[in-house]
């Protein structure tokens, strides 16, 4: 906590110099609500509006890396306004604590929607969105050829990994959260996993501190036979990302996709305390950029005329590796999967991407619900949101019938 403090009054100070006036309001918020801890599950309400738009404000909350956006800009032209009938998009808004909606259909913007003050110019941190952007950057070292095969065990690109329960574990297990390692992500419980593994400290130094507390973990079932949620992993996978390429997930990202498919604004990556992207979470970005990366998987990964990905590779992505059990929802390559080939991003407190091949439509989301994983029913409102849509979209295209792939109930973590 005292790093925090020592961050505010270092911050006030610079503010009697004339810096105050240099901050924009986002920054000023966050000031205004800054956070006493490092636990975002139980910051307050405002604070978490005030934060989620500004993370990367201040090394005080967060260190951070640029993820830079080319010189062209991928065009979002205005479309015509989808009518969603008697949904109630303004109720819909106030009820899931939105900060922002947009609906990309045939790559025209058809709904732009913002709340909480922000706007498009803004940008909300990923959460756990971050976990099918690192999954598209396994797949640009594999098309790269830094990465051989995704059936190649996980201690062949981290070395430090051998002798450990994840010595025979693959990549592809990794991406579907198969490992079998013995996991705890209780977001309530601060003696779990995902509630320790971001402060430890190695005894050796040279080892990265995520991976020195992965190898630690116990078997707890044979690799690829059980799914389990898993945040520690997919920043396991970001590291493996790393060594293979020889490059950070930031820059990577920045040279793959973010540049080249034509991002309006630099993002930014969180760093975890050792300096690496926390590749399960934690994207700065923009709603409309995060918009562009949906419609960059459903273009099947090409950024620049270039195939950033392996042919095919957002259709097996989307494919369930397994049922989870949550709500008739599969798991693939860090991505939830629907049925009629729907996938999704999605994050704690309401981000997501929805991608929906067969309308040819995107939905990016961002949000502040009041309870982190949606449980209170904000996502199964999010859901009829989605259907609300999709349904628009039949109707404009004179459909009728059976709705190919709707969106099923919300996740119990994301």
């Amino acid at each position: 906590m005292m790093k925090w403090i020592l961050g505010i009054f270092a911050v006030l100070a610079l503010g009697a110099g004339g810096f105050w006036l240099s901050l924009d309001d986002d920054q000023r918020g966050l000031i205004a609500n800054m956070p006493t801890d490092r636990d975002v599950l139980f910051w307050p309400e405002d604070t978490r509006t005030a934060a989620f738009r500004a993370l990367d404000a201040f090394p005080a909350l967060a260190d951070a890396r640029v993820i830079e956006a080319g010189d062209a800009t991928y065009p979002l032209p205005e479309g015509q306004p989808l009518d969603l009938g008697e949904f109630d998009m303004g109720a819909f808004m106030q009820r899931q604590n939105a900060a922002a909606v947009v609906v990309v259909h045939d790559g025209k913007v058809v709904m732009e929607r913002y709340g909480l003050d922000f706007s498009a110019n803004g940008k909300w941190t990923s959460f756990s969105v971050a976990k099918s952007l690192t999954s598209t950057l396994v797949g640009a070292a594999l098309a790269d050829g830094d990465i051989e095969s995704l059936d190649d065990n996980v201690s062949k690109y981290l070395p430090d990994m051998r002798g450990s329960a994840y010595d025979d574990v693959t990549i592809r297990q990794l991406l579907t959260m198969s490992s079998g390692v013995k996991w705890n992500e209780d977001y309530s419980d601060p003696q779990s996993d995902v509630a320790l593994f971001a402060e430890h400290e190695p005894e050796d130094e040279n080892v990265d501190a995520l991976v020195d507390y992965m190898r630690q973990l116990p078997r707890d079932a044979e690799p690829g036979t059980r799914w389990q949620y898993n945040t520690g992993e997919t920043n396991l996978i970001g590291v493996l990302v790393r060594e293979a390429t020889g490059k950070n997930l930031a820059d990577y990202l920045s040279e793959k996709v973010w540049a080249p498919f034509g991002m309006e604004q630099d993002a930014t990556w969180i760093l975890s305390r050792s300096g690496s992207e926390i590749s399960g979470c934690c994207i700065q970005a923009s709603t409309r950029d995060m918009a562009r990366f949906g419609l960059f998987a459903l273009g099947g990964g090409m950024a620049g005329g270039k195939r950033v990905v392996p042919e095919g590779w957002f259709a097996e992505a989307a494919q369930p590796a397994f049922e989870t059990g949550r709500f008739g929802r599969g798991y693939g390559y860090q991505w939830w999967t629907y049925p009629g080939g729907v996938y999704a991003a999605s994050g704690l407190y309401g981000q997501g991407i929805l991608i929906d091949p067969s309308r040819d439509l995107v939905i990016a989301t961002n949000s502040n619900w009041r309870q982190s994983t949606g449980n209170d029913g904000a996502g199964e409102d999010r859901n009829r949101f989605y259907a609300a849509v999709q349904a628009a979209i039949d109707a404009r295209r004179g459909e009728t019938g059976i709705r190919v792939g709707g969106p099923a109930e919300p996740m119990v973590r994301e």
